[in-house]
């Protein structure tokens, strides 16, 4: 039953749906399911470079089938993924609980949430949010997006949803609105709500308002990730957020361009600040060079060159990814379909690149780090 043939290819990147996918050739004995479909596997799959951990849940103690099922386990993920997995002895035993009552505490099921920031508008700081978001639930993390970006909502275009509004439910008794869902990403933002044909005329403190109840009043359940795309600058809506949310981390978007550069140096500065202090998980250098369809190895440096990655050595923080510009990227978000969901694209496989090294630093923040608080007071 448990049988396997060796796979002595080079191991595959880790993700969590690459792990499930493997996981899912294990039955247990007792009822012929298998473990992912049984709901066995705990949703707390953890990966730090080779290393693969997570939990099993048995109905009882002392289950006669829990070794066999793990040593299973272990040599799904050795034959489906590669040998070079570390997975021996890092699969725990749990037994299945009664459900607990929930905590009144803020996105008490989201485990990470990220700002995507820039310091100017026009660097592609929404679009990076919303491929990010894409790739990340691609690779079976559950993702929320919430587009901060008050007076200039650009995510129910991106994502083809314009016409869509959201409803309400009923919630633990209280009245919550439900997110969008499109390509396995939940989303939010006050593009739903307002006439996209007129300005949004607030005050600091509307706008502010505003965007606490997307936040506190709607349903967004167990997430793994929740991305923020952030408007630019460093002013009401960045403050009020990390008066809000304890941040994980955030992102900052930059071209290579020195006015770019500037303002996005004094946005990291803000985060890393005494009064802020959120961690800067990294720096994505956006429009790194223009890449026209027909010449694709061709490549022009319009906006200047490395700016991003010299700012990001200069910083101190890691540079995630250089994303070039290239036409495509833009039809698709003009389409409505985000180019990272197009797996046969070439920007794709970069939007996936990025995904897995936000994962990583993710990890590396909470393993080195400890957990950011919200900001009680802001002078």
């Amino acid at each position: 039953m448990f049988r396997f043939r060796k796979n002595k290819s080079k191991m595959a990147t880790l993700y969590p749906k690459l792990v499930l996918d493997a996981l899912a050739h294990v039955r247990y004995p007792g009822t012929g399911a298998d473990i992912v479909s049984s709901g066995m596997v705990q949703d707390n799959i953890r990966i730090n470079g080779n290393k693969v951990s997570f939990s099993i849940i048995f109905e009882k103690p002392n289950d006669p089938f829990a070794k066999s099922v793990i040593k299973a386990a272990e040599q799904a993920i050795l034959t489906y993924i590669g040998e070079d997995v570390d997975i021996k002895g890092n699969i725990t035993v749990e037994m299945k609980q009664a459900p607990q009552p929930k905590v009144a505490a803020i996105l008490p099921g989201v485990k990470n949430i990220i700002a995507v920031f820039s310091g100017k508008g026009g660097v592609g700081k929404s679009t990076i949010a919303s491929n990010l978001a894409i790739a990340l639930a691609d690779q079976g993390y559950k993702v929320g997006l919430l587009d901060a970006d008050i007076y200039g909502p650009s995510m129910p275009k991106m994502f083809g949803v314009e016409d869509a509004r959201p409803l309400m439910g009923e919630i633990d008794g209280r009245q919550l609105i439900i997110p969008i869902e499109k390509y396995g990403v939940k989303m939010l933002s006050i593009g739903f709500f307002v006439d996209p044909e007129n300005a949004l005329v607030w005050r600091g403190s509307m706008a502010s308002n505003a965007l606490k109840q997307l936040i506190t009043d709607a349903d967004w359940g167990e997430l793994d990730y929740f991305v923020m795309d952030l408007p630019p600058g460093t002013g009401d809506i960045q403050l009020t957020l990390v008066q809000t949310l304890g941040i994980t981390g955030a992102i900052v978007i930059t071209t290579p361009q020195d006015v770019a550069l500037a303002d996005a140096r004094k946005g990291i500065n803000m985060f890393i600040g005494e009064k802020v202090n959120v961690p800067v998980l990294g720096l994505v250098e956006n429009m790194a060079w223009f890449t026209p369809a027909e010449l694709p190895e061709n490549k022009y440096y319009i906006f200047g060159k490395d700016g991003g990655k010299r700012l990001a050595e200069e910083m101190n923080v890691p540079l995630l990814g250089q994303i070039p510009l290239v036409q495509s990227i833009r039809e698709h978000g003009d389409a409505g379909k985000p180019i990272a969901y197009d797996e046969d694209s070439m920007m794709a496989s970069a939007f996936r690149s990025l995904a897995e090294k936000v994962a990583e630093r993710v990890n590396y923040r909470n393993e080195n780090l400890d957990p950011t608080h919200k900001v009680e007071i802001i002078k």
